[in-house]
């Protein structure tokens, strides 16, 4: 079976290309193979998440794509980032493998594992000659070396085949439309291995990390117009300093801006008398991302007000924690931290008693939820599986309770409108527990204002 040509992607003000220069630059180029014996990290563990996949679709044909570049504006992609299921089941994480499809074949006893990859382009004048210099997309000038198929092969272990060759054959379940195939997928990487939450913890480490760095920037962000972006680039910095970059889109919410739940705007200027709501998390180059939320005073101190929500939320984080352990219910944690939120609420006279689901209006979202290749992990999972299902040892999740006190709800006094807190930490289940994860971050209004103050004075 050959090889279909292709034309290079250009763009319109792209240069022509003269038959001179073409033959000039098809000749006098180094060989520049990889190091001999480099591995994709975790490749010894891919295998068996491989056999266990197989084990659930007998003789089926299973198609897990990496996915397609996708246009940001006219000529220009967003940066490519693997599908997770294709990352985990492969360890490939880099952006070249944009397009890439793993498929396993039955082959009687189970599976073989194919890689079709678009390999290194030739630069020898043939059908893709022109490739590694003319394709903005897929050029080797224009985006880096990819390996070729052998290189591949050592790197994963994997029997890797030319992109080409797959169109041809028959079509299998695919990840990307086949609910069953996404679901199972989702729920195999629900329990993670020690190395996983090695790199877990990595992502975290990296994490608290960008939470000092915002610290001690907070003079120059309380002086710039536009605050918010500041510690926004700051956290930013950091993620692409340590890491593949951030795992989602990080919120700098000052002031009101910390009650809209997922504000990524990040344009507002901070005042000293707010709260800052900073929810961040560092990816990794293997792509396991952290995901935590501190609510920092930005004046360095707690107003009495903004402490009495700050503790409120604290004291539903603590018994959500508590509530983590295996063989529990996984929505324990969840009813364990709002049963504390209503009570409070009702404490206060915001509510009138603490039963039902009233309380909604001032938290409105669950507690928690899985993490690792994804922030939002094992998403597909089914309920029985995931949101119904219980807690085991190797599950990584995160337990974030907040208080959104919107600035225009008339149901609460004029001093808590206008308040958002969240905290928000990443805990690994154990044999007898859970172990915090991100616990080298402060999280009582004591140690946060204790920490705050050392980094500020420093």
């Amino acid at each position: 079976m050959t090889e279909t040509p292709a034309r290079p992607y250009t763009a319109g003000h792209d240069l022509p290309v003269s038959p001179e220069l073409a033959a000039f630059m098809a000749e006098g180029w180094a060989p520049s193979p990889l190091p001999d014996g480099t591995r994709v990290p975790g490749a010894d563990l891919t295998p068996a998440r491989r056999a266990r996949l197989s084990a659930r679709f007998p003789g089926e044909r299973l198609i897990v794509p990496a996915g397609e570049l996708r246009v940001r504006s006219n000529d220009c992609d967003h940066r490519f980032r693997p599908h997770s299921a294709y990352v985990w089941l492969t360890g490939l994480a880099g952006e070249d493998q944009a397009g890439h499809v793993l498929v396993l074949e039955p082959d009687g006893a189970g599976h073989e594992a194919v890689l079709y990859i678009r390999p290194r382009s030739p630069r020898d004048g043939g059908e893709r000659g022109e490739e590694f210099y003319r394709d903005r997309r897929y050029g080797e000038f224009w985006v880096g070396r990819r390996p070729d198929l052998a290189e591949a092969g050592r790197l994963t272990g994997i029997r890797c085949a030319h992109l080409d060759r797959l169109a041809p054959l028959p079509p299998g379940r695919d990840a990307a439309t086949d609910p069953e195939l996404a679901s199972v997928l989702s729920e195999l990487r629900l329990i993670k291995d020690v190395w996983e939450v090695a790199q877990l913890q990595a992502a975290v480490d990296h994490t608290t990390a960008g939470f000092v760095d915002v610290v001690r920037a907070l003079p120059r962000a309380l002086a710039h117009r536009r605050g918010e972006r500041w510690i926004e680039g700051v956290f930013d910095l950091r993620a692409r300093a340590e890491g593949n970059g951030t795992g989602y889109e990080t919120i700098a919410a000052s002031g009101a801006h910390a009650c809209v739940l997922h504000w990524t705007r990040n344009d507002g200027r901070l005042h000293r008398d707010d709260l800052l709501l900073l929810d961040a998390g560092v990816e990794t180059d293997t792509l396991y991302t952290a995901d935590i939320t501190r609510t920092l005073p930005l004046s360095g101190r707690f107003s009495p007000v903004q402490r009495q929500v700050y503790d409120l939320v604290l004291a539903a984080q603590e018994a959500g924690i508590a509530a983590l352990r295996p063989g529990a219910a996984y929505g324990d944690f969840h009813r364990a931290c709002v049963r504390v939120i209503a009570e409070g609420l009702a404490d206060w006279g915001v509510l009138k008693n603490p039963r039902g689901d009233l309380h909604r209006r001032y938290t409105l979202c669950n507690s928690g939820h899985m993490l690792g290749l994804d922030v939002h992990d094992c998403a597909r999972a089914r309920a029985a599986e995931y949101r119904d299902g219980t807690l085991a040892v190797g599950h990584v999740l995160t337990v974030e309770p907040g208080l959104y006190l919107q600035p225009d709800d008339e149901t609460l006094p004029p001093e808590l409108r206008g308040i958002g807190v969240r905290i928000e930490d990443d805990l690994v289940i154990t044999e007898d527990g859970a172990r915090l994860m991100s616990g080298a971050l402060p999280r009582t209004a004591d140690a946060v204002e204790s920490w705050m103050g050392a980094l500020l004075d420093g």
